[in-house]
């Protein structure tokens, strides 16, 4: 009976060991890593280039009716009237950089919101009798009446547009984006330098507002035009109209030895007519940019 008692403990620990072997091991959970959402959110920085060029390519022309004994050579009452011609156009390279912030309400799709400030360096000169000495540099200009210069007197342009050396402008951006499309308008102040004319104006520094739109693109990491390799790296295309404050001659069409002679709607002897005093110069704007964009995976 002993024996019988043994032998039954000693098979049931048997098949208690045999059952646990067959029962399955538990193992660690897989760990799951989710796939990156990119976002559009963060500071960025980088550089542009495009094409700049005037909305309007001809103007009416500008004319002086003038009895001022310093610019006309005649008896005192003499008219002399000159025609100023406002044909062609201002176009030519602009380039430079630009900092901003986007944020992003959601990853992937979404609404992006931002601001961006950017310097441009400008090449757009005035051509063509927008500014300029009458008569040379392929500035146009008529005698209209019966009176004559002056010895070593030259006409300027009262109302001719100056060349436009740098401008720049702060904007607001909103857009939608569609993961890494991101459509946008945009809007916002600008300011501008001008130089280099020979119309005589109050003002070379003026400002005034900039609108426009772009589309821009997140490069895959395996472009070639990414050279950082990381999904930081934005190529845009956008287009701005800017529109700065009309120029405040102070009339000044003539050269007299050294001393400007002024013109205005109103004055004595020398009188603008066809044409304001005040003008807008308005351009617009077509680059390409490139951006780094930081914190991104």
């Amino acid at each position: 009976m002993k024996k019988l008692l043994t032998s039954l403990a000693a098979f049931t620990a048997l098949t208690t060991v045999a059952s646990a072997a067959d029962l399955p091991r538990r193992a660690a959970p897989p760990i799951f890593t989710p796939v990156p959402v990119f976002t559009w959110t963060g500071f960025y920085a980088g550089f542009n280039a495009g094409y700049g060029f005037s909305v309007q390519d001809s103007l009416a022309p500008t004319q002086v009716n003038t009895i001022d004994q310093r610019v006309i050579n005649g008896p005192p009452g003499t008219v002399g009237a000159f025609l100023f011609g406002n044909g062609g156009r201002q176009d030519g390279f602009v380039g430079g950089g630009q900092i901003g912030y986007n944020y992003q309400f959601t990853p992937g799709n979404g609404i992006v919101v931002g601001i961006e400030a950017d310097a441009q360096y400008a090449d757009l000169g005035g051509r063509n009798g927008r500014d300029g000495v009458c008569g040379t540099g392929g500035v146009s200009c008529a005698f209209t009446a019966g009176g004559v210069l002056q010895p070593g007197v030259t006409l300027i342009n009262p109302t001719g547009l100056q060349g436009l050396d740098f401008f720049g402008t702060v904007r607001g951006r909103i857009g939608y984006a569609f993961d890494r499309v991101l459509f946008y308008g945009t809007g916002g102040f600008a300011y501008g330098s001008f130089g280099g004319g020979r119309a005589v104006d109050t003002d070379d520094f003026k400002t005034g507002y900039a609108v426009g739109g772009g589309v821009e693109y997140a490069l895959p990491t395996d472009s070639f035009l990414n050279f950082f390799r990381s999904s930081a790296v934005t190529l845009k295309i956008e287009g701005l109209y800017v529109n700065f404050d009309g120029n405040q001659s102070r009339g000044g069409f003539a050269n007299a030895n050294g001393t400007i002679i002024t013109a205005s709607p109103t004055s004595s002897t020398s009188v603008l007519v066809n044409n304001f005093a005040r003008r807008d110069n308005d351009f617009a704007v077509v680059r390409a940019g490139l951006n780094y964009k930081f914190g991104s995976y």
